[in-house]
């Protein structure tokens, strides 16, 4: 054998080495790219090294807060290694804590409820599979935000617990507990859509990534649709009716800014919002005098309370008799949605397309006749 066989064959023996070097370490491999090519959420990326090790990269969906989130999803028993900087998950995981209604939306979503086994409050629940697995022992009940039970959460031995990290929750506390915690900031995102594409992080965590996709494909299918009708019909029309929101509560209006995904709603069902103009993404705290204002002569107003009975327009006025001088009251334009009534926060964030539907009953009815609504109806009485 020639030196220069040698030599050649030495080069290619290194290069077998540092390729499955890097695939065992996950260390110097170049991700793929997106591989979910997520269209609406901007708060998450997924790329995939050539190991089969995917990267989930999290961040939050508005820019505001800097703080970011690796994890590497290595397949459960395969031995191979998180990259450096990234926390290592076995996946598909085998159970979840879940601290919001929004988180366990996902599951449900996707069929997957048995893989929780930890929520927090349960006051609104209405999912007939979650109460089961709760009263049977296979979902345990782990606290609130800010006073969670540790030794619970410790006892469930999860293999994640997904916690909304830029909330005051007490989430530090949770990092002892043995688990990787895992943002998910579904709640953050701009648009309903954006919101609902959150799905695809569930999918990737669980191994339904295909079921994930396409329960969020058929989602996007539906709300466009609609929504692209809705335009058309408010351009032939020339009709955009005004819509407000909230209630007072202890002295103050508490109300969604411009750029939230309720006013991204309202907009694409075809109504203006009555802070249309407003650049603020999460909740905005008003006077009465100002929302008065600024809202005295719209055509509707949306509503979601917890309210025992029948809510009528006498029981809306009986909470405060102010509200008897706005157009949407005297006109009967009050849209209500009742939380002990409905599945709001279990299903509501992934089901935008249903939502819209039920806005675009109200706000332009001709495009949906005899729909039955779903969470929102316009109370008649």
């Amino acid at each position: 054998m020639t030196m220069k066989s040698i030599a050649i064959n030495i080069l290619v023996f290194l290069s077998v080495m540092a390729v499955w070097s890097c695939r065992r370490q996950g260390g110097a491999e170049t991700p793929q790219g997106n591989v979910t090519g997520n269209e609406y959420a901007k708060g998450f990326k997924i790329s995939e090294l050539s190991s089969g090790v995917r990267l989930l990269d999290i961040h939050d969906p508005e820019g505001v807060q800097a703080e970011t989130f690796h994890y590497a999803l290595i397949p459960r028993g395969s031995g191979l290694e998180a990259p450096e900087g990234y926390t290592a998950i076995e996946v598909p995981v085998r159970s979840v804590v879940c601290m919001t209604s929004l988180q366990l939306s996902n599951f449900i979503r996707l069929g997957l409820s048995d893989l929780v086994t930890g929520i927090t409050s349960t006051r609104h629940l209405k999912d007939s599979t979650v109460n089961a697995q709760l009263r049977s022992g296979h979902t345990k009940k782990i606290g609130i935000e800010g006073n969670f039970d540790r030794e619970v959460i410790m006892a469930l031995s999860p293999d994640i617990i997904l916690v909304s990290p830029f909330k005051r929750g007490g989430f530090e506390a949770l990092r002892d507990a043995g688990a990787p915690t895992v943002p998910h900031l579904g709640y953050k995102e701009l648009t309903p859509l954006g919101q609902a594409e959150w799905l695809k992080v569930t999918g990737l965590l669980t191994g339904h990534e295909r079921e994930a996709a396409a329960a969020f494909d058929s989602i996007a299918v539906r709300y466009n649709s609609l929504k692209a009708r809705v335009d058309s019909a408010a351009v032939a029309s020339g009709r955009r009716p005004k819509v407000f929101s909230g209630e007072m509560r202890g002295g103050n209006w508490y109300a969604v800014g411009g750029r939230s995904f309720l006013a991204e709603l309202f907009r694409d069902a075809g109504a203006d919002y009555f802070l249309k103009d407003n650049t603020e993404s999460g909740g905005v705290t008003l006077d009465y005098e100002t929302v008065f204002a600024a809202a005295s002569d719209a055509d509707y107003w949306r509503i979601v309370n917890s309210h025992d009975g029948e809510y009528t327009y006498d029981v809306l006025r009986a909470s405060d008799e102010r509200y008897a001088g706005f157009k949407a009251w005297k006109d009967h334009g009050v849209i209500y949605c009742n939380m002990n009534e409905k599945p709001f926060y279990e299903k509501m964030p992934v089901e935008p397309d249903v939502i819209l539907a039920d806005f675009v009953s109200v706000f332009h009815p001709s495009l949906l006749p005899g729909r039955e609504p779903v969470y929102y109806h316009l109370l008649d009485k």
